[in-house]
């Protein structure tokens, strides 16, 4: 149930998020969701699009270096405490959350999360039957 995230190492030079935010418009591929990491010369680009291996073959046709990773998307209620109440039940079962990040849906009611955890078969389970509604790659295309 995992959703997959692509992730695009980029060297930290003026024009370089031009490229692959052109190479993802180009191919007719709507990002979703996304973050960015950085240090002096290099970064992480993370994004959630609707077709991520459509945009996997785009980047790197532009030179780019890809990869597509599985992370866990979760939808919780856009109220006080619903994200303590995830990192709580992972961190009940020691699952350690090595990054997550937010983005906004259509759907005033949720916020959807994406989490990158070390065993992600594992925090679905638990997720799950902790009440904690998943997201899936089909889910994406509808925010």
């Amino acid at each position: 149930m995992a959703i997959k995230q692509v992730s695009i190492f980029v060297e930290n030079k003026e024009g370089k998020l031009v490229t692959i935010t052109d190479s993802i418009a180009n191919a007719g591929i709507d990002i979703r969701a996304m973050s960015v990491a950085d240090t002096q010369e290099f970064g992480i680009f993370r994004l959630i699009v609707t077709d991520p291996e459509k945009a996997k073959a785009a980047l790197e046709s532009s030179g780019c270096f890809v990869s597509i990773t599985q992370v866990v998307g979760v939808s919780i209620p856009d109220e006080p405490g619903s994200l303590a109440k995830v990192v709580n039940i992972l961190a009940r079962y020691n699952i350690n959350i090595e990054y997550m990040y937010a983005f906004i849906t259509v759907s005033k009611k949720n916020a959807s999360v994406v989490l990158r955890v070390a065993d992600n078969e594992a925090a679905e389970k638990i997720l799950t039957e902790n009440g904690i509604t998943l997201m899936e790659e089909k889910d994406i295309l509808n925010i």
